[in-house]
């Protein structure tokens, strides 16, 4: 079992676009009995809310039901908790590292580093911007999703050896 945490700042736009394509992706794949996706913010603005209806909107045209996800916090516990911690930001990045306690097992880095072409590429906050940005979220979000899935089969975290096209 491979258990994954995507992050972003409320938790309501990007790290749920993250979650729910990457979970949808190892479901199409066969991989979903293997892999717990979560999400979740540096910031506490959202508790408790489903995702931006914009990012739902956008995510559904595409088959992603993001409905019954619910904004929360990065905690403590997520540091032992999830095997990936992936930050959609530098800023993500460098925060869940300031905040990550002595003995954290979880994997930080960035969403993109195992996406073709993308390393070091961050996913840009779509909020303030028109349909366009949630278009690109969601096209991050699924390179960064088939990134991930083939990085965890070639270190043999699955049964199923195939890359995902």
């Amino acid at each position: 079992m491979v258990k994954v945490l995507f992050v972003c700042t409320g938790n309501i736009c990007r790290s749920p676009t993250a979650e729910g394509v990457f979970r949808h992706l190892a479901e199409r794949a066969g991989l979903g009995p293997h892999v717990i996706a979560d999400s979740a913010g540096t910031h506490s603005y959202h508790v408790g809310e489903p995702p931006d209806q914009r990012t739902q909107r956008a995510a559904l045209a595409r088959g992603v039901d993001l409905s019954a996800l619910r904004a929360r916090k990065v905690v403590v516990a997520d540091f032992t908790g999830f095997d990936h911690i992936l930050a959609m930001d530098h800023g993500h990045l460098a925060q869940l590292r300031r905040i990550a306690p002595p003995g954290t097992t979880a994997a930080l880095r960035l969403f993109l580093d195992d996406s073709v072409g993308l390393a070091g590429s961050e996913v840009p906050d779509p909020y303030y911007g028109g349909p366009d940005g949630f278009e690109e979220v969601l096209d991050l979000c699924e390179a960064g999703s088939r990134g991930l899935l083939d990085r965890l089969m070639r270190e043999s975290k699955f049964p199923i050896r195939e890359r995902i096209g």
